[in-house]
């Protein structure tokens, strides 16, 4: 059985399209009025000329797209033979009913219309020639709209399908971050279990916690700037776990930016690093701060560290996948409107400073 929408609805007769082609029939009216007044009779009376239009116009214009669109519709294009015999009858009917009301209505004795003078056969011709001109008019512009209408939905499909890849290469890219932060984890907790059992209990018991709060998180499309330092202070709790007095950090959030919105686990990638590279192989360890801000509608996110620098030799050396990462989902997301800069400090460590377009919103998400 079908269901309702696949039902066919019968569709009523399009009114608004009718008095829409109305407006280029008084047009052509006006022309055939012009037209007879100046070029066929010598300048005789325009205005009756153009009553004389009016009438046999009229009528054939309401015989000729009536019928059109009561048969076949607006959406269907009429076929070529029958539709110039329905010009072809239509204008006959018009001449000869049209000038029977111009008569009517100017109050002028005119030939009989069915009469096979010269002037009516000349009458006739022009209307059905008129009736023609109408024709290639309203066929070019029904072609031209429903050429526009195509290209429109062609456009939205593609549109619909460049969404869909850049979705799927973000989810692929973000994806990417979280078994590079859970295996190097999993590594150190590997580590702590053969000499500091109740260290790496702790530390299990800190990484169940922040998985708990950034699984659901790192999946959406967009989070807000208090949620992600939220989870970089989860994140930093585990660190703190692993090493100690050896790491302090400072989080450095304005409340007027705290619903302000960004792609997710932008800024764990950038925090990692600094601790992986910069603070862990240091022996005394160090400090790390993350701060936001805005400017010229610019939102500024920094990790700045007082860690080993970009070129110390004690360095651990990665694959820089979380920099890389970020800047593929920064050009997908926003093209050359966002970037990430890494640049040494003078009293060492590395500053990581990522701009993109400030995105506020009125809504604030909760871990």
């Amino acid at each position: 059985m079908p269901t309702i929408d696949t039902v066919p609805r019968k569709q009523g007769f399009p009114y608004q399209r009718l008095l829409a082609d109305a407006r280029y029939a008084l047009l052509l009216n006006v022309l055939c009025a012009l037209f007879v007044t100046y070029v066929l009779s010598g300048g005789q009376s325009f205005l009756l000329n153009l009553l004389a239009s009016m009438c046999i116009g009229g009528i054939a214009f309401l015989l000729i797209d009536g019928i059109r669109l009561a048969w076949w519709g607006e959406q269907r294009r009429a076929p070529l033979l029958p539709f110039i015999a329905v010009i072809i009858v239509s204008g006959i009917v018009a001449q000869v009913t049209g000038t029977m009301m111009f008569g009517w209505l100017a109050n002028i004795d005119v030939p009989a219309p069915i009469a096979m003078s010269p002037r009516n056969v000349g009458m006739t011709v022009f209307t059905l020639a008129a009736a023609s001109a109408a024709f290639l008019f309203f066929s070019s512009r029904e072609r031209i709209t429903r050429l526009q209408t195509e290209a429109a939905q062609e456009k939205a499909r593609a549109e619909s399908v460049a969404r869909q890849a850049m979705q799927a290469q973000l989810q692929l890219l973000q994806a990417q971050i979280e078994p590079h932060m859970l295996f190097n984890t999993l590594a150190n907790l590997q580590g702590l279990i053969s000499f500091d059992p109740d260290r790496a209990q702790l530390l299990l018991d800190q990484l169940i916690q922040y998985l708990r709060a950034t699984l659901s998180s790192s999946r959406m499309e967009a989070t807000t700037l208090e949620q992600e330092f939220k989870l970089m202070q989860a994140y930093l709790g585990l660190m703190v776990v692993r090493m100690g007095a050896r790491l302090n950090y400072t989080l450095d959030l304005p409340d007027d930016l705290r619903s302000a919105r960004l792609p997710p686990m932008l800024l764990q990638p950038l925090v990692e690093n600094a601790i992986q590279h910069g603070l862990e192989p240091k022996i005394e360890g160090g400090h790390i701060t993350v701060q936001a801000s805005v400017d010229g509608g610019q939102l500024t996110l920094t990790v700045m560290d007082d860690g080993l620098g970009l070129d110390h030799p004690g360095q651990t050396k990665g694959t820089q996948l979380g920099v890389t990462n970020i800047r593929e989902r920064l050009q997908v997301m926003h093209g050359d409107s966002a970037r990430l800069t890494l640049n040494p400090n003078d009293a060492g460590g590395v500053t990581a400073r990522l701009t993109l377009p400030f995105q506020p919103s009125t809504t604030t998400t909760t871990p």
